[in-house]
C-alpha cells in the first residue's frame, strides 16, 4: 500500500487517527488506520501528549486577547499562573520572560506592561531589567529638573530685559 507523505509523517510524530482525520480531513478507517498498518506502527497513546519543552506547554496554555496582551488559560499557584514541567513548578510569565529574552530571568519576571497576570512574551522585566529602567528613569528626570531651571533662568533674564525696556521707555517706575 502506498502511504500519503502528509499522513505518515503526522503518523510517526505520535498523532492519533482520529486526529489526523481531523486535521487532513480523511477518513480515520479508510485511510489512517491501514496507512498505519502499513507503517507497522503501533496505536497512538490514549490522554494528554508529553511536552518537548516548557515553552511547548506554555503556547498550549495561553490566550491573546484583543488587546495585544495574552492571558493565561492554565493552572494558577496561588494567584500565580504557573505549570508544571520537568517535575518542577515555573511561573508563565519566567517562561514568557525566556521566550522574549533568550535567557532566564534575573529574579522574579514581572508583568512590565501594567496589566496585571499579562503573560505575553516582552511583556515582562526581570531584577535587571527593573534596575536599567530605574537608573533611565533617574537621568530622565533630573534632565527634566535641568530643562526647567534653565527655562526659569531664562524667564528672570527676559523679565530683566523687560524691565530695562520699560524704565528706558517709560522712566524709572516710582
Amino acid at each position: 500500500m502506498k502511504v500519503r507523505a502528509d499522513i505518515a509523517e503526522l503518523l510517526y510524530a505520535g498523532h492519533s487517527d482520529s486526529a489526523i482525520a481531523r486535521q487532513l480531513g480523511v477518513d480515520r478507517t479508510a485511510t489512517v488506520a491501514p496507512a498505519r498498518a502499513a507503517l507497522g506502527l503501533p496505536k497512538a497513546k490514549r490522554g494528554p501528549k508529553a511536552s518537548a519543552s516548557a515553552e511547548d506547554l506554555f503556547w498550549r496554555r495561553v490566550k491573546p486577547t484583543d488587546d495585544g496582551h495574552m492571558e493565561w488559560t492554565g493552572s494558577h499557584v496561588g494567584r500565580t499562573p504557573a505549570l508544571r514541567y520537568d517535575g518542577r513548578n515555573l511561573t508563565a510569565c519566567s517562561i514568557a520572560y525566556r521566550i522574549a529574552n533568550g535567557r532566564p530571568a534575573d529574579g522574579q519576571a514581572r508583568p512590565s506592561c501594567g496589566r496585571d497576570h499579562c503573560v505575553m512574551p516582552g511583556h515582562h522585566a526581570d531584577r535587571i531589567d527593573r534596575a536599567h529602567a530605574r537608573a533611565r528613569s533617574k537621568v530622565v528626570q533630573a534632565w527634566a529638573r535641568g530643562l526647567r531651571r534653565a527655562g526659569r533662568a531664562r524667564e528672570r533674564e527676559r523679565e530683566k530685559r523687560v524691565d530695562a525696556l520699560y524704565a528706558g521707555i517709560f522712566g524709572a517706575a516710582a
